[in-house]
């Protein structure tokens, strides 16, 4: 896990944070066409968030105890 964040990856963890995203709104919201962007799939890879299933919402993306960690880190919670 890299020990310098990326603030893209660090706004999209925040995001995520203030609650469960649907799995949809992620890919509506943080979509982009540039192979370098690849900002929540970033996050995901570095453990920062996951996919979970929840009752009632569905597959959702949540912040995991590592992204916690991230965003207490750099004063972002």
């Amino acid at each position: 896990m890299s020990e310098t964040a990326d603030p893209l990856v660090l706004d999209f963890v925040e995001w995520v944070a203030r609650e469960p995203r649907a799995y949809a709104e992620v890919i509506a919201t943080w979509k982009t066409s540039c192979p370098r962007l690849t900002i929540w799939e970033d996050a995901a890879d570095r453990g920062y968030v996951a996919r979970e299933t929840i009752a009632g919402l569905g597959l959702v993306i949540a912040v995991t105890e590592d992204g916690e960690k991230l965003l207490r880190a750099h004063g972002r919670q």
